[in-house]
């Protein structure tokens, strides 16, 4: 143990504190030390996010003489990987009070929170990082990248067909049934969407001054996406029919009335609409449960799958083992135990890997990766979780 974590690790046995889940009825508890640390974040928000989403998620404290001092808060979601539909929780609002801070207490309630999800058989957690640095010494990894697009409003005077309406509650099933289709054929991973997910986005966008937006051709919705507006408007994870791309600039002026101004928009690129595109690395992901991950992953077309390989981690020690790998004659990844090894990966090297967020190569030249050639060979034989969709903010 560093002499940092020993300080630190002496620090939460010796003084006067306690961590603990909480219960739901103590939920709200938390919100005063919310307001003083993300200070940003406006009574509206607030008010909508402990009574919508305190009211089923997790909340881990650390309390002095029964003051919380610090927090972690975990949101649930039901997940798709690939044609699997497994339960994660995305971490938020992970603060401490000012005078309490490098104590250790993050680290504690992080781990805690871990092995927990670890217990519940959860494949991986995620969360969008305040910096990267915060988390890498926790084996979280970066696996995707948002692309945030400018675009300028078009008048769809042109266009008659092409209508822009708010969409209202009665809307979140045909809403969730649009979502779905669309991500089951561009996407492998990606958070559920039913009616309850499109209410709570609503919910959590009139909070911050906006709505969301559904564009027809005719009756039929071709398109929708989320938008608020603060100093400026801001569009998030706008979805369109491939062959009605074009309309998404008539909903921008419908939504805006300005074409001289171009929108920022979030998860969302297009060639012809776009000047510019960038890519922000935005969610880091830890898997937990590893062989519940293993077991969504799939065998690239025509390959046959079978390695042997030790994974190094740290923190969730049921993880450290030999793991045989291979495939069955539909694709699908058997998952069993071994006792001999072609080589050995850290699982923050593994996360880089099965989310195709590294290759093969890059990931040997990490630190405490050893590969041979053949287990090489065969790791890029499955194919990566490259497909990700994860927008989710709180």
């Amino acid at each position: 143990m560093t002499d940092k974590y020993k300080k630190e690790a002496d620090f939460i046995m010796n003084a006067p504190i306690k961590l603990r889940k909480l219960e739901v009825k103590e939920h709200k508890k938390t919100r005063a030390l919310w307001e003083s640390v993300f200070s940003e974040d406006t009574k509206a928000f607030l008010d909508y996010y402990y009574r919508r989403k305190t009211a089923d998620n997790q909340i881990y404290v650390v309390e002095e003489q029964k003051k919380i001092i610090s927090m972690l808060q975990l949101n649930p979601y039901s997940l798709r990987i690939q044609s699997t539909r497994v339960r994660g929780n995305y971490i938020i609002a992970v603060a401490t009070e000012a005078q309490y801070r490098s104590r250790g207490m993050m680290r504690a309630l992080l781990i805690q929170a871990m092995k927990d999800m670890y217990r519940a058989k959860e494949p991986f957690t995620f969360l969008m990082p305040a910096a990267e640095a915060i988390y890498t010494p926790y084996d979280f990894r970066f696996v995707y990248d948002q692309d945030q697009s400018y675009v300028r409003g078009v008048p769809a005077a042109e266009c008659t067909r092409c209508k822009v309406k708010e969409a209202s509650l009665e809307d979140t099933k045909k809403m969730a049934a649009f979502a779905m289709r669309y991500l089951k054929e561009t996407c492998q991973v990606y958070a559920y969407r039913d009616e309850d997910y499109y209410l709570t986005m609503m919910l959590e966008q009139r909070a911050e001054n906006g709505g969301v937006k559904l564009v027809w051709d005719g009756r039929r919705l071709v398109g929708m996406f989320a938008y608020a507006k603060e100093e400026a408007w801001e569009i998030r994870e706008p979805i369109f029919q491939k062959e009605y791309e074009n309309y998404f600039a008539y909903a921008v002026y419908a939504l805006t009335r300005d074409t001289d101004t171009a929108v920022k928009c979030l998860a969302y690129r297009s060639s012809e609409l776009t000047a510019d595109t960038e890519k922000h690395p935005m969610i880091m992901v830890r898997i937990l449960y590893l062989k519940k991950l293993f077991s969504a992953m799939r065998v690239k077309s025509g390959e046959q799958l079978s390695c042997s390989f030790a994974v190094l981690d740290p923190i969730l020690h049921e993880n450290s083992r030999i793991w045989h790998l291979s495939g069955d004659e539909k694709g699908n990844v058997i998952v069993g135990e071994s006792e001999d090894s072609q080589g050995a990966l850290t699982i923050g090297a593994l996360t880089s890997l099965l989310f195709g967020y590294k290759q093969v190569g890059e990931i040997a030249q990490e630190e405490n990766v050893l590969l041979t050639e053949e287990l090489m060979q065969q790791l890029k034989k499955i194919q990566p979780l490259e497909k990700i969709f994860l927008n989710e903010i709180v």
